[in-house]
């Protein structure tokens, strides 16, 4: 003859409060945003900034200067950025917010930079002066590249990924964290899943099924 259990089945534990959709959003774009804009700064450093020619024995020769000589600004903040980018979501609360703070100042920082730098001659005069043996030597027909503007828009996107951050880094989730759901300790709650499940007791059963676990084990 059947009989009904008197152990209630186990119903799915509801999911887990899930991070806003515009939570979402801004996340990816942030980190979007801050590897590329970085990314971008880093190479554009690398690229000629300025050129012009430099009056040698009679002659002239040319010389150029690549962002790094120009300024190494951009590149120190950028990789300021980069790391506060991922550090981010290793903190919480007020420590977010100063973090992100770091990310904005870096690409505002690294944006004015290069801008200045974009016509700033002393890098040239001072490259003239060491080709040429004269110290007084300045460069003649200086132009500038676009690519002091190119570093400036990645700083840009790098400031754009601090302002997300300021703005919705609240509701982001940080890396690690120490507390389920729940608010216990993950330590308390393994301690709590290594104990054996009482047979007698409906709710231990429900329980050791709930964390994926067979109730009749040992028995």
């Amino acid at each position: 003859m059947g009989y009904v259990s008197a152990v209630p089945v186990p119903q799915p534990r509801a999911a887990r409060a899930a991070v806003p959709t515009g939570g979402r959003r801004s996340l990816a774009a942030a980190l979007l945003l801050g590897a590329l804009g970085a990314t971008v700064v880093l190479l554009s450093a690398g690229q000629i900034w300025a050129e012009g020619t430099a009056a040698v024995g009679g002659g002239s020769i040319p010389v150029e200067a690549d962002g790094g000589t120009v300024t190494g600004v951009p590149t120190a903040l950028a990789i300021v950025g980069l790391a506060a980018l991922f550090a981010v979501f290793a903190v919480r609360r007020t420590g977010r917010t100063l973090v992100a703070a770091l990310l904005a100042l870096s690409g505002a920082g690294a944006a004015l930079a290069a801008v200045l730098g974009a016509s700033d001659a002393a890098a040239l005069d001072a490259e003239a002066a060491r080709i040429s043996g004269d110290s007084a030597a300045t460069v003649a027909g200086l132009t500038h590249t676009a690519w002091p503007y190119v570093t400036a828009a990645g700083a840009v996107l790098i400031l754009l990924a601090g302002l997300l951050a300021l703005r919705f880094g609240t509701t982001w989730p940080a890396m690690g964290g120490r507390y389920e759901r729940s608010g216990a300790p993950r330590a308390a709650r393994k301690a709590t899943a290594g104990a054996a499940a009482d047979p007698d007791r409906p709710e231990d059963l429900w329980k050791a099924l709930d964390r994926g676990e067979d109730p009749t084990r040992g028995e």
